[in-house]
């Protein structure tokens, strides 16, 4: 992937952000997707800033939407010569909260579906008390569409990102000021 490359959304995640544009404030998650990733200068501004460090660059991250809080998620490009639907989907809090989500865009489909975003996937937030999930009828189909093969519930979706990446936080950690 290079820096100047298209930073429209795959298909299947501009359906899905089109859905979530029209749930927000309908429903208990608190996720705003922009209308296409930040560019490799706005990426590379906002890493700088979320870690204070100057060095780096946000070259490893595809930058697809934030919460209310300023938090942002984003396609952590971790797999050399892996397309875009296919990289780890992370969430970097305002607060410091760092996690990995979703394996790849069909498992983030199947966690939205589930009635999760970002911040509640990364912060095991359980959007009803007693626990269960708020499955969205036009995010189930596009994930159904999409990503049949990886169906799974939000907390199996969360699980396994979370098994594959563990040492995402120390890694984020490492590069801060």
């Amino acid at each position: 992937m290079t820096l100047n490359e298209d930073r429209r959304f795959p298909a299947a995640l501009a359906d899905a952000m089109a859905v979530r544009l029209g749930c927000i404030g309908e429903d208990s998650v608190d996720f705003e997707p922009y209308e296409a990733s930040l560019t490799a200068d706005e990426t590379t501004d906002w890493f700088r800033a979320w870690t204070g460090n100057g060095e780096l660059t946000g070259d490893d991250f595809r930058v697809f939407g934030h919460d209310g809080t300023g938090g942002s998620a984003a396609f952590w490009l971790i797999r050399p010569g892996q397309p875009l639907v296919e990289q780890p989907v992370v969430f970097l809090g305002s607060e410091g909260e760092t996690g990995v989500i979703a394996r790849s865009l069909g498992a983030f489909l199947w966690l939205l579906s589930d009635g999760f975003g970002p911040w509640e996937a990364c912060t095991s937030y359980d959007p009803e008390p007693d626990g269960i999930s708020h499955p969205n009828c036009e995010l189930t189909a596009i994930a159904e569409q999409f990503a049949p093969d990886q169906r799974a519930s939000a907390i199996t979706v969360i699980e396994q990102a979370t098994q594959e990446f563990p040492d995402f936080d120390d890694t984020i950690t490492k590069l801060r000021r």
